[in-house]
């Protein structure tokens, strides 16, 4: 007779699919704006949504039970401090990453997966046709939440950097695949003396000038479009790469970071801001193998360990690189190294 606490433990982790749609639901259809600080009943909320009263009140009990929200004596619901992340107004909203990951374009490739483990290789252009950056290239609403799901993800860490690493040493940084911008405008916040040259697409920094103008920094700010697997901008004295190697395959990172060893002085460090993968797999830390999946079924990418990072920035012409874990979610680190002797 199996273990009731292994059916439970199974059943649970089968059941990740309708509870991100769940989430997905209650983001798409403004539950937590509609409630509010207050509290609502299904039937309010229904009223506010346009929505169907019964149907409703299966959402809003499906979310307290996901703890969420919260059931009161009198049946009406309030926001719990977690569920209060799903409002995309608030500070630290996660609600652009809820519509990302439960969008059909993240998700289609999903059902692929037993194909990518077979073969090695992403899913995404079996069901779409093209590769996922291809396919944001030709949808600009898709390209929309993708990008604000990465500077949704991105105002954390741009928080957190300046306080966990000097870039008092440095005049000009380039923010290679920097998206909109949101972490480059807050170092340049904090460092007065600091100028940023942002690259990536045209599509990918589409809002990147508006975000510099927020921070008061556009005076400092260069936007440089292009492709990172042909070149990278000369005349910076650090190298920023966040949340960008994760999407490409070894052969891609290295062809990356080659062109950014060639763009840099002798004199000069790279920092490469990415999640890392403990040597030993973790089960507390499962979230980030599941990334390390969903960036194989969507991109043909990975995450790394240390020991990946060190084979990566050694077969790219750097120095071995140093480690050192940041205080956010997901493991992630800052990976330093600089040019290796010629």
């Amino acid at each position: 007779m199996p273990d009731p606490e292994d059916i439970k433990h199974v059943v649970r982790s089968f059941f990740g699919v309708p509870t991100a749609h769940t989430l997905g639901a209650a983001v798409r259809l403004g539950v937590v704006e509609v409630i509010g600080e207050g509290e609502a009943t299904a039937a309010e909320v229904a009223a506010s949504l346009g929505t169907h009263p019964g149907a409703t009140l299966r959402l809003l009990r499906a979310l307290a039970a996901l703890s969420l929200l919260e059931e009161t004596d009198s049946g009406a619901f309030r926001t719990t401090s977690a569920g209060s992340l799903l409002h995309s107004g608030r500070p630290g909203s996660v609600a652009s990453v809820v519509r990302l990951f439960t969008d059909s374009v993240t998700v289609r490739s999903w059902e692929g997966l037993a194909d990518s483990v077979r073969t090695g290789e992403a899913a995404f252009p079996d069901y779409f046709g093209k590769s996922f950056f291809e396919y944001l290239q030709e949808h600009p609403e898709s390209a929309a939440d993708f990008n604000a799901a990465m500077s949704e993800g991105s105002h954390m860490a741009a928080q957190v950097l300046p306080q966990h690493y000097d870039f008092g040493r440095f005049t000009t940084v380039v923010d290679v695949g920097g998206g909109d911008g949101t972490v480059l405008a807050g170092l340049l916040r904090n460092n007065p003396q600091l100028r940023g040259v942002l690259v990536d697409t045209d599509q990918g920094a589409a809002r990147a000038a508006e975000v510099m103008r927020q921070a008061g920094v556009e005076d400092r700010f260069t936007a440089s479009s292009g492709d990172f697997f042909a070149s990278v901008p000369e005349g910076g004295d650090l190298y920023m790469l966040k949340a960008v190697l994760h999407d490409w395959n070894d052969e891609q990172a290295i062809t990356i970071l080659r062109n950014v060893r060639k763009a840099m002085a002798e004199d000069g460090k790279l920092l490469i801001v990415e999640s890392v993968l403990p040597a030993r797999v973790d089960p507390k830390q499962r979230g980030a193998y599941l990334s390390d999946l969903n960036m194989l079924v969507n991109h043909g990418g990975l995450e790394r360990t240390a020991d990946d990072f060190r084979v990566l920035c050694e077969k790219a012409g750097f120095t071995a690189p140093t480690l050192r874990q940041l205080p956010l979610p997901g493991e992630i680190f800052l990976i330093e190294a600089g040019p290796a002797a010629v």
